[in-house]
């Protein structure tokens, strides 16, 4: 069983994986936020090719990068663009890609399973692997009409189409023949070392959320989050990259305006109460951010708007008084009807284990929250530190040396 297993290619792991969306490099932002509107993605792939361009071959076409709705968020933070974020919103979407190296790679579908591991331990985020099933004539066709323009969103690179795998789906596959490695997942995450005790990325829950967003970038580029604490290193919550891909922009307004403890409750599934969608409105007519004020009344109402549109076509029996309970979660949240129902959204909760949980159950755990990572705590709370799929995968990298 052991050595079937070491045979395994990433072409394994892309059985039934959707194809990438992905926007053009010469896109805007503004396009980034509609193409991840409309995805049930966190993440759009961004290439470097002219996707009508009959002249060039499949494997000219470049993925570059990802964006999501974080990326956004952290970028219409920033104080400049604060001021004018219509201005903000039409830069090249270059300007919210990560300048870190490696963040995605192509890779052959015969690579192996160990090559694709070593290749995420060394940084590589996703692994671009092309669909082994190219697309009729007729398929390309219907991908491409004749008004489609640039800043369309799509899944074919003249005639290929791609998907990616993650730190999740590994994990994912190494979890579906778990057996293959016991005893080692039943022992406990201290056991193994893995338990990151000096990274941690820390604020304190008074503090001003727009303190946070280099944190929160960094959390991003890391795959973990930022946890929220008292004086007493006591964890409260988090704000995780993996909640906020589920917001929409005007959650920067929020970021700029509210402390992090507010900003939990403003981004927690539930959506933004309505005394801190005040609060937001008050603290940016103090500041006299005109246009972050105009765009965040914009979006909350289209917010309310879309959802008092769509309940009344649903139930009659509705209540007025849970219609515009409804409308105040909405605000700050896509008002999508069919993708937004398949994106998990998370609350500010922290995902916690401890020193002595089995690494087998904190695989589970993650994988059941969407998340690439477990916050480790006493029992008194106080946090310990955080165990990342990254770690998990350095302990199943050695196992499956010894297979070999």
């Amino acid at each position: 069983m052991a050595v079937s297993f070491l045979r395994h290619e990433v072409s394994d792991l892309c059985l039934g994986k959707p194809a990438l969306r992905s926007l053009s490099i010469s896109a805007t932002v503004a396009d980034a936020v509609e193409a991840l509107r409309t995805s049930e993605d966190n993440f759009i792939s961004v290439w470097d090719c002219n996707h009508h361009s009959k002249s060039l071959a499949g494997d000219q076409c470049r993925c570059v990068g990802k964006v999501c709705m974080v990326d956004v968020i952290c970028y219409l933070s920033k104080d400049d663009n604060l001021s004018s974020p219509s201005a903000a919103l039409k830069a090249p979407v270059s300007e919210i890609l990560t300048k870190i190296p490696g963040i995605v790679m192509h890779v052959d579908p015969s690579c192996s399973l160990l090559q694709a591991i070593d290749l995420i331990l060394q940084g590589n985020q996703n692994l671009v692997v092309p669909i082994q099933t190219r697309l009729s004539g007729t398929s390309r066709r219907k991908q491409f009409p004749k008004s489609t323009n640039y800043m369309t969103t799509t899944t074919n690179h003249n005639g290929q189409e791609f998907c990616w795998l993650t730190q999740e789906d590994v994990i994912r596959f190494l979890l579906s023949s778990i057996g293959v490695f016991s005893p080692m997942p039943a022992l406990s995450i201290d056991s193994f070392g893995i338990i990151n005790t000096t990274d941690i990325l820390a604020i304190n829950y008074h503090s001003p959320a727009s303190s946070a967003v280099q944190l929160i970038t960094q959390s991003l580029e890391q795959q973990t989050s930022v946890a929220v604490v008292d004086i007493d290193d006591v964890l409260i919550g988090e704000i995780s990259p993996f909640t906020l891909a589920c917001c929409d922009e005007s959650v920067a307004a929020a970021i700029a305006t509210l402390s992090c403890g507010e900003l939990m409750a403003y981004i927690d599934c539930g959506g933004p109460p309505e005394h801190l969608i005040k609060i937001v409105m008050e603290r940016l007519k103090e500041r006299k951010l005109q246009g972050a004020l105009e765009n965040y009344s914009s979006a909350t109402n289209a917010s309310a708007n879309s959802v008092s549109s769509s309940s009344s076509s649903s139930s009659d029996e509705e209540s007025s008084g849970s219609l515009n309970s409804t409308k105040l979660r909405s605000a700050g949240r896509f008002s999508r009807s069919n993708s937004y129902s398949a994106r998990m959204v998370r609350r500010s909760e922290a995902i916690v284990c401890h020193p002595k949980s089995s690494l087998v159950a904190v695989m589970i755990q993650a994988i059941a929250h969407r998340v690439n990572y477990v916050w480790v705590i006493e029992d008194d709370y106080n946090l310990v530190g955080i165990v990342t799929f990254s770690g998990m995968l350095e302990v199943f990298r050695e196992h499956l040396e010894t297979m070999i």
